[in-house]
């Protein structure tokens, strides 16, 4: 049986850290929790991993939280965000991902719902084969992987005013060829 308390309750309950407290944390929250993670980091190990460290991290800062700043579900829901993008910016998630780059995209399964191809992605993979290899990359390191400007200059070894360039000049040409 899940636990379950009022916003206030929990609140009280994870300040004085008790057992049920913790319980009413995770059987509450859990299950939102890594829906928002799971959407930013697409892996099922990743997501269950960030959830766990979102969990401890909600409960071991707690004195951070004010609820006269906001919700608590706001808050938690912004710790959650915020672990899935620093996972997805870790060298252990580009190492597990380097594998899944623009050449596989659009054909990931979703065994859950059976299904074969990413609708969100129908037809953009033809567009980006017709970029050069160089803006290629940039797109798939900045978008598909999570790097940051920074790190693609860092990974490719030029400038991040370069890659900036290059990234603009990807977008602006991606748009040119769907509008077509």
């Amino acid at each position: 049986m899940k636990t379950k308390l009022s916003e206030q309750d929990l609140i009280t309950a994870i300040q004085n850290r008790s057992r049920i407290g913790a319980e009413a944390l995770y059987d509450m929250y859990s299950s939102t929790l890594f829906k928002v993670i799971y959407s930013i980091v697409k892996h099922q190990e990743v997501a269950e991993d960030t959830l766990q460290q979102t969990i401890i991290k909600i409960w071991n800062s707690f004195d951070q939280y004010h609820n006269q700043k906001g919700r608590l579900y706001t808050w938690m829901v912004t710790i959650a965000r915020n672990l899935s993008k620093d996972a997805l910016r870790s060298k252990a998630f580009h190492n597990e991902s380097s594998n899944s780059d623009i050449s596989t995209m659009g054909h990931d399964i979703d065994l859950k719902y059976q299904t074969s191809i990413n609708i969100d992605v129908f037809g953009i993979k033809d567009s980006l084969l017709k970029l050069k290899q160089e803006h290629r990359e940039v797109m798939n390191l900045i978008y598909y992987q999570g790097y940051t400007h920074v790190e693609v200059a860092d990974e490719l070894g030029i400038p991040v005013g370069t890659v900036k360039t290059r990234w603009t000049f990807a977008i602006g040409k991606l748009k040119r060829l769907l509008a077509a």
